[in-house]
């Protein structure tokens, strides 16, 4: 079996057969993280496939320091990030006022009714928010971003990045007691 060490050599001197080991090794995980950012998984396939280009194009910037997973998620979610920006010209953002008290509000007293649902029912829940709620749910509960981190990424204030996250998570509160209503018929 061949290692990555071997595979990032391999990419690195152009051999194309390790292009094709990396992207059998590791399009399935990174199609999960495209997933995440994306809203239909025929998106989430362009994405991986524009972030796989960055690989490819920038393996030689890979010195080896850090888990190589990671410098691949990263470019994965870079990727994301860009096509997101690249469609919210289509998109409404409603900016707030900090007066209004949105807070940085936790999910305490959520997480029994998060238990009850497995993973994939609760990212299908999290995929099928509105594309700004999903994007910075996403950056702030996966990628553990601060709202200033993600206001920058995504060049908006501040206060949208934490009007949008709230939002986020009372849909999901909302669409959560709606199933856990309906399993114990109410």
């Amino acid at each position: 079996m061949t290692s990555n060490d071997q595979i990032i050599e391999g990419c690195k001197n152009g051999k194309r057969h390790a292009f094709n080991m990396l992207y059998k090794k590791y399009a399935p995980l990174l199609l999960g993280v495209c997933l995440r950012y994306s809203s239909s998984k025929p998106e989430a396939e362009d994405v991986l496939q524009e972030g796989f280009i960055k690989v490819f194009k920038n393996i030689g910037s890979y010195e080896g320091r850090g888990s190589f997973e990671g410098w691949l998620k990263r470019i994965m979610v870079n990727t994301a990030i860009n096509h997101y920006k690249s469609l919210k010209k289509h998109l409404h953002h409603e900016e707030i006022d900090n007066d209004k008290g949105i807070s940085d509000e936790t999910d305490e007293g959520y997480v029994d009714a998060y238990s009850d649902f497995s993973p994939e029912q609760l990212m299908r829940m999290i995929n099928s928010l509105p594309d700004g709620y999903r994007m910075v749910f996403n950056l702030y509960v996966f990628e553990g971003m601060s709202h200033k981190e993600i206001a920058e990424i995504l060049d908006f204030q501040v206060s949208t990045s934490k009007s949008q996250l709230s939002k986020a998570r009372r849909l999901l509160r909302t669409r959560i007691q709606e199933i856990q209503s309906k399993r114990a018929g109410i």
